[in-house]
């Protein structure tokens, strides 16, 4: 599996899932694009790679909230390397708020990041991908955007059933100029977010796993790269779930 040549944008990828998935695809010979709202993280985990894996890493600081940013971080990355060839909508929030408690403030900020962002960063490669006759863009969605906020709060499962509508859309328009759209919908990944967890909602969510654990971030990273590859070629539309079996569709 090699991505030699190609080019890699992954939004907060300073940490995390979206670190990892950048690791992966330097590993395998991408030129990647560290890309996270906390400047320092990104430029770390930007020269981390670069001196691991001797391939080009570039950082920039990126609120997805904010459309400029947006546009900054596709006119950068287009200067810096000439293309797009791959888009990892990996930023996300996480809230635990219960529904009676979630107010109109932070609703917005999740939407935001999670939806709108997505949407926002997805449009704006649109035209780069489209010239180029080709791209990849991979969604973080989750397994409560199918089945609901248990853990996690209504805004936060509202948000990823937004992705997984955005993924099947932006797949259908994008199809006829070699773009292709996938989503990963993970079920509890073991990172600092769901560290954060309190210890009964983190046991309750392992009890209704059947393979007894929160997936590792090397798990969803080596999901993306599939997706990401020559090998998922014919797959567009597609939202693989990763949850250890807590829901079989």
């Amino acid at each position: 599996m090699s991505f030699k040549d190609s080019v890699s944008v992954i939004t907060g990828s300073g940490q995390g899932i979206g670190k990892k998935i950048a690791q992966r695809l330097a590993s395998e010979g991408a030129s990647v694009v560290i890309s996270d709202i906390d400047t320092e993280t990104a430029r770390e985990t930007a020269r981390e790679i670069e001196s691991s894996f001797g391939i080009k890493v570039a950082s920039i600081k990126t609120d997805v909230k904010k459309r400029d940013e947006i546009q900054r971080l596709v006119d950068f990355t287009v200067e810096e390397f000439g293309k797009i060839d791959i888009l990892v909508n990996n930023a996300g929030i996480c809230s635990l708020t219960g529904i009676e408690d979630i107010s109109e403030e932070e609703w917005n900020g999740v939407i935001d990041v999670n939806l709108k962002g997505v949407f926002f960063c997805s449009q704006a490669v649109v035209l780069v991908m489209k010239g180029q006759g080709q791209g990849r863009i991979l969604n973080m969605a989750s397994l409560a955007g199918k089945v609901g906020g248990i853990a996690v709060g209504a805004h936060y499962a509202a948000s990823k059933a937004g992705v997984i509508c955005l993924t099947k859309s932006f797949a259908k328009a994008l199809a006829p100029f070699g773009v292709r759209v996938n989503a990963i919908a993970p079920g509890p990944v073991d990172t600092a977010m769901t560290q954060a967890f309190p210890p009964e909602a983190r046991e309750e969510l392992v009890g209704q796993c059947p393979l007894g654990r929160f997936a590792d971030t090397e798990d969803i990273a080596e999901a993306a790269l599939f997706l990401l590859s020559d090998a998922a070629k014919h797959i567009t539309g597609e939202i693989l779930d990763i949850n250890g079996g807590t829901l079989m569709d």
